[in-house]
């Protein structure tokens, strides 16, 4: 395991309302990790909400990541190389995880992680919910929805919600600062070695239109690339459903 990144805060509560609000209020202690053992109302994307199992993880980091707030955005996809990175170190098998476009981690084709990002003035928070231990029942989930899953039933590996941070930390600290240093297209070409549906049949729904075609890859800003029937489409924003 590598050591905790050097100047980030690290916060353990036994309960707030939601870590990526409570992150905000620490802005001025930014870079910091907080970590909440339960969630009062913990956020998903889209304004859901997202329900906090105990024993699972909910944490959130608040950075000031420099450089252009259009490019922000990009350190979701560094975020979800370190949630790999974290869950392979853990289950010592790479190939169980794949990372769904825009923000998701999928084990074995099932949704077991999240995340939320929010920007504030010069912050950037990351915000992270994994399953550990437990997943909402199916009655719960909106219709559509990605079946949800567990990483102890699937794969029996258990860990606590601060262990997992502890190796987290670190991988998310090496993804932004090569995101920093070598720009989006190391990361970009990283995420596409681990994507879920590259070059298979999806379909992007946006607001009022739902688009089906082939997957082809990412453009350079991270929007998604779709091969449909009536020609290329670039989409910055969508949500994604496998055939």
């Amino acid at each position: 395991m590598a050591a905790w990144p050097s100047g980030v805060g690290r916060v353990i509560l036994d309960q707030t309302d939601s870590t990526n609000l409570e992150a905000h209020r620490r802005a001025a202690e930014a870079p910091v990790w907080v970590l909440a053992r339960r969630q009062t109302a913990g956020k998903g994307r889209r304004g859901r909400g997202w329900e906090q199992s105990d024993g699972n993880f909910a944490a959130s980091m608040i950075c000031a990541p420099g450089g252009a707030p259009r490019d922000w955005p990009n350190h979701s996809f560094a975020a979800a190389l370190a949630l790999d990175d974290t869950l392979a170190e853990l289950t010592g098998r790479r190939e169980l995880c794949t990372l769904k476009w825009p923000n998701d981690v999928l084990l074995r084709g099932r949704k077991l992680a999240g995340i939320l990002l929010e920007s504030v003035e010069s912050h950037l928070v990351i915000g992270i919910g994994v399953n550990l231990i437990a997943h909402p029942p199916a009655e719960r989930l909106e219709e559509g929805a990605l079946a949800p899953t567990n990483l102890m039933s699937e794969t029996g590996v258990t860990v606590t919600a601060e262990a997992f941070l502890d190796t987290l930390a670190p991988g998310l600290h090496h993804w932004q600062d090569r995101l920093r240093r070598d720009g989006f297209a190391p990361v970009r070409t990283a995420w596409l070695d681990r994507a879920a549906g590259l070059g298979t049949t999806i379909t992007a729904r946006l607001p009022g239109r739902s688009l089906s075609g082939n997957f082809s890859g990412l453009a350079e800003d991270g929007a998604l690339i779709l091969d449909t029937a009536q020609g290329r489409e670039v989409l910055p924003a969508a949500e994604v459903h496998f055939s």
